[in-house]
């Protein structure tokens, strides 16, 4: 059972972190639409590449497509960290402050101790192998470098079943855990004092 919530909880934290990858998914769309579509900027910056360009038309047409292409790439690179620095964010600040996540406390679990320094730990290890390393592969596929994402992608992996497996083990302890010092407990469920018997005569 405890092996279910724990699972549960992480579903529930990387739902959060979904979320938020869809939300800076559809700002980077329009970012990059607003880009395409700005006309007089187009046309000032082709115009003025077109005039430098000693009449090398192609060459112009190609420097202006590169150009937007760049921008493009800086959008998405700039989401993928977005993405990285709030889902660290988020973990740091609610272990730090409440030793639980959203997901932990909704199923009744708490990481301890939370120390602002261990949870900060905590929180890295679980940003890299929940996020991070897979922002990198998908960076490095937007950049272009294929085999090198797909190196990428597969410590990705490897990196997600290091933090997860340990968990299955006797002491469930993940990677980050052992890392930061950490544990992940069940919260204390408190209960009413017991009542002496009444005594009947």
């Amino acid at each position: 059972m405890p092996k279910l919530r724990r699972a549960g909880a992480w579903f529930i934290d990387f739902a959060l972190v979904l979320t938020l990858a869809y939300l800076l998914a559809a700002l980077t769309f329009h970012r990059i639409s607003a880009l395409v579509t700005d006309v007089p900027e187009l046309a000032t910056h082709g115009g003025f590449d077109l005039l430098t360009s000693q009449g090398d038309v192609v060459g112009a047409s190609e420097t202006l497509g590169l150009s937007l292409w760049h921008r493009a790439v800086l959008d998405v690179e700039e989401a993928f960290g977005m993405l990285i620095v709030a889902t660290f964010l988020y973990q740091w600040g609610c272990l730090a402050l409440a030793g639980r996540t959203l997901g932990k406390g909704l199923l009744g679990l708490r990481v301890t101790p939370n120390a602002p320094s261990r949870a900060a730990v905590r929180a890295a290890v679980t940003t890299a192998a929940d996020i991070a390393v897979y922002a990198v592969a998908c960076i490095l596929l937007v950049e272009g470098q294929f085999l090198l994402s797909v190196l990428v992608w597969a410590l990705a992996v490897a990196v997600f079943l290091l933090n997860a497996l340990p968990v299955l083990a006797p002491a469930r302890r993940s990677l980050a855990d052992r890392l930061a010092g950490t544990a992940v407990t069940a919260l204390g469920v408190s209960t009413p004092a017991a009542t002496p018997p009444v005594r009947t005569f």
